[in-house]
């Protein structure tokens, strides 16, 4: 019996040096391919890494500008420095692979990065011009260097690829192994079968188990396995990923909820571009009416330009009454009509106005000065230019859940392309002439701000017939 069981405690020994030798040697092996694999992972990493600081600290200097806020400021400051020294770290990943390649990447950072400082410095001293050239190439740089990323990354795949067919090799002399090694000790384990397939196959049940309450939305239980091999590795593992899936879906909601303020801070530019938009007008306008009412009042003293000078008082009293706030059609129908009054008087017989108000329009809110632009624009190319004069025509009515008012001249019409212009929003050249200054480009943008709609205007041209713009105005978000 002692023979016997000194050759099972030989034989058992045997056993254990082979697979300690086996694990061992598999240990090495795999941490030296882990440690190529991490050297590898780093190297896309820093490559990728360098990437996100260009496009981060181009959105912090697109912040700061746009707010002139001292953090984003800062974190732009901040960005810039760490991109710099990622330039050092980018230098020691050089090789014959991808010298030229790196090296280009390298100088677009740098051109990044000075593009940035002008517009940086520029904004600081107030040339939004040059800031904002500065940036867009900084910008096109950023690009650039994005799609440089995936020409290294793809640089550094090409290089490693012997290292992965190293991978490839070793795993087939690790099935070799593992087939010699099973051969080997299948005997022994044959004995030890029973008892040690019921210690493995009990976590893993436990371990489906879990699976199932988690792919079913559950993640609240915990996965608790009691064992001294790989199983409790996983069981960790698995019970981590569990706890992280957890966390991940309580970072969602709260970026959602991050979400939801951050369109209730937009609301609030809105806004405050729209107060902005109001307060806007042209000194000239003023300027020319005053020289009307002397011209006025030095040919003739009559009760002609009294009545002239109270239309002016009151339109100027409305305009600066009304800058920032909302109105109701009735009362910027009596403006437009100072303000008619006035352009009567300037060009007397050669203008004639027709004014038609539904009678359940009148306390309808809109933007203050939406309606005297448009007639201004009438008056600008449709009459002034034209020695016979013209007809403007604005008529107010309720259409089911929507306010149409049309401003219509039977002047010379307005071009297609100046048409598409206006719709897309790009503004109309100036005009330096009898004007307040608040083109239709900006009344417009009042009215899609104000209602939070785009499609609020239509226009209809037809050259040497005349121009109708329908504004199409929501009641429901009237105010």
């Amino acid at each position: 019996m002692k023979t016997i069981r000194n050759k099972i405690i030989f034989l058992f020994a045997v056993i254990w040096i082979m697979i300690s030798l086996v694990w061992c040697l598999m240990i090495y092996s795999n941490q030296k391919t882990l440690q190529n694999y991490n050297e590898i992972l780093q190297r896309y990493m820093l490559i990728k890494e360098t990437s996100q600081l260009c496009q981060d600290s181009i959105n912090s200097l697109n912040l700061y500008i746009i707010n002139s806020d001292e953090e984003p400021q800062n974190e732009y400051l901040l960005l810039s420095k760490k991109l710099e020294k990622m330039q050092e770290k980018l230098n020691r990943l050089k090789n014959q692979n991808n010298f030229i390649t790196l090296m280009n990447f390298d100088n677009m950072i740098k051109s990044q990065l000075e593009s940035m400082e002008l517009a940086y410095l520029f904004f600081q001293k107030n040339n939004d011009t040059k800031a904002s050239f500065h940036f867009n190439e900084a910008v096109k740089i950023s690009t650039f260097i994005s799609e440089t990323t995936l020409l290294l990354i793809n640089g550094e795949l090409k290089t490693d690829e012997h290292f992965y067919r190293e991978i490839i090799q070793q795993s087939k002399h690790s099935v070799m192994l593992g087939f010699f090694t099973l051969a080997s000790i299948s005997i022994t384990i044959f004995l030890s079968f029973f008892k040690f397939s019921n210690d493995i196959t009990r976590p893993i049940v436990t371990l489906t188990h879990a699976a199932r309450e988690i792919s079913s939305g559950n993640f609240e239980q915990s996965i608790d396995i009691q064992t001294k091999d790989e199983i409790n590795f996983l069981a960790s593992a698995f019970n981590q990923m569990r706890v992280n899936i957890k966390n991940l879906i309580g970072e969602i909601q709260i970026k959602a909820k991050v979400e939801r303020e951050l369109q209730e801070h937009k609301l609030l530019l809105k806004e405050s571009e729209l107060k902005n938009l109001q307060s806007q007008i042209n000194p000239h306008f003023l300027f020319n009416t005053l020289n009307i009412l002397a011209k006025k009042a030095y040919l003739e003293n009559a009760k002609e330009t009294s009545n002239l000078i109270i239309s002016v008082s009151d339109l100027l009293r409305y305009n600066i009454k009304s800058m920032g706030i909302s109105t109701t059609i009735q009362n910027e129908i009596k403006g437009l009509e100072h303000y008619l009054i006035i352009q009567q008087v300037r060009f007397e017989e050669r203008v004639q106005f027709t004014i038609q108000v539904d009678g359940d329009c009148h306390f309808f809110k809109l933007p203050s000065l939406t309606l005297q632009p448009f007639v201004e624009n009438a008056i600008i190319h449709a009459i002034e230019p034209f020695a016979e004069g013209g007809n403007i025509a604005i008529r107010i009515q309720k259409r089911g859940l929507h306010i149409f008012i049309e401003i219509a001249d039977n002047g010379p019409g307005i071009p297609f392309d100046t048409v598409q212009s206006i719709l897309k929003g790009f503004p109309e050249n100036e005009y330096k002439g009898q004007s307040t200054g608040i083109g239709i480009y900006n009344v417009i943008r009042r009215l899609r701000l104000f209602y939070g709609e785009n499609d609020i205007i239509e226009i209809k041209s037809i050259a040497n017939q005349g121009t109708c713009i329908i504004l199409r105005l929501p009641i429901q978000k009237g105010g």
